[in-house]
């Protein structure tokens, strides 16, 4: 069974008129329940992650402030939300939620999470609506657990993920590969262990033909035990922070072709939401919906 990590909590601890938009993660599992995609015993309710795992990845200086609410303002700025404990339990909330989906992901080979992608988060400091970094976290719980050896991040938000990228800079068992926008934010890119910059307005064939390049020569040189899927829908043409020009059929097929490898291959995944930011919601939550339609359609 499909096993999806969401929590009310995800929708809230942000003021109603800011700018990201928290209504999809309460339009996105109304929808694939209304559609009959999946019921609710589909969705789980994630606790909160422990300290001990925060501490596997983060800075316990960095952690301690944030925990306390003692981020400086120019550090609160860079994260994009007003800081609260209720936002930082949210947080906690949502890498448990990607903790979960891998562990879900080795017994039924995909799990997922109505969040997380939390990749602009470094090992000392968060950025870009970014706290904590829920596919580190979990990665280094896979790892210290021995339930994976060799992870692979694909990363296909519009932003390169440049938190994951420093994470993992000294970690052999974890490759980064992040396809991104060259002009979009972050303005300083990380290393990852593959970048693939993307020129403004790169429509769906030219996209895609990269895609397809890259992923078999990783799942060919690289070999994965473990794939974190980084899905966000920031690609398309009309979101308000992305440079690309994806139409929503390109991002299904993005979509497909990762999730096809890994069942191809019996690599267990783990798929997390990221960004989206289109002016209308309906195709925001219809591109994200894309994603669980196929896991549906590939895994089970």
């Amino acid at each position: 069974m499909l096993k999806i990590a969401w929590s009310d909590i995800y929708a809230q601890s942000l003021p109603a008129n800011h700018r990201f938009p928290m209504e999809k993660y309460v339009l996105l599992p109304e929808q694939l329940i209304y559609e009959g995609t999946i019921s609710e015993t589909n969705l789980f309710v994630p606790k909160s992650l422990s300290e001990v795992q925060v501490l596997r990845t983060h800075n316990s200086d960095y952690w301690l402030k944030l925990k306390n609410q003692r981020l400086s303002r120019q550090e609160e700025r860079k994260t994009g939300f007003p800081l609260s404990e209720e936002l930082v339990e949210r947080e906690r909330i949502i890498m448990q939620g990607t903790v979960d989906a891998a562990k879900y992901a080795l017994m039924h080979g995909i799990g997922m999470n109505i969040a997380g992608g939390t990749h602009h988060a470094f090992t000392n400091r968060g950025e870009g609506f970014c706290l904590l970094n829920d596919i580190a976290i979990a990665a280094h719980e896979l790892l210290e657990r021995q339930l994976a050896s060799k992870i692979l991040v694909i990363d296909l938000d519009v932003h390169q993920g440049n938190g994951t990228a420093e994470i993992f800079s000294q970690e052999s068992q974890v490759f980064t590969f992040s396809m991104h926008g060259e002009k979009n934010y972050p303005l300083q890119k990380e290393q990852s262990d593959l970048d693939v910059e993307l020129a403004d307005d790169s429509d769906d064939n030219t996209y895609l033909a990269l895609l397809d390049l890259h992923l078999k020569a990783l799942f060919q040189d690289f070999g994965p035990d473990f794939v974190f899927f980084q899905s966000g829908v920031d690609v398309l043409a009309t979101d308000k922070l992305g440079r690309l020009g994806m139409t929503i059929d390109g991002c299904k097929r993005r979509d497909e072709m990762v999730l096809s490898i890994c069942h191809q291959h019996k690599v267990p995944i783990a798929v997390c939401m990221g960004g989206g930011y289109s002016e209308d919601i309906k195709y925001i939550v219809d591109a994200h919906a894309n994603t669980y339609r196929l896991a549906q359609e590939i895994f089970f």
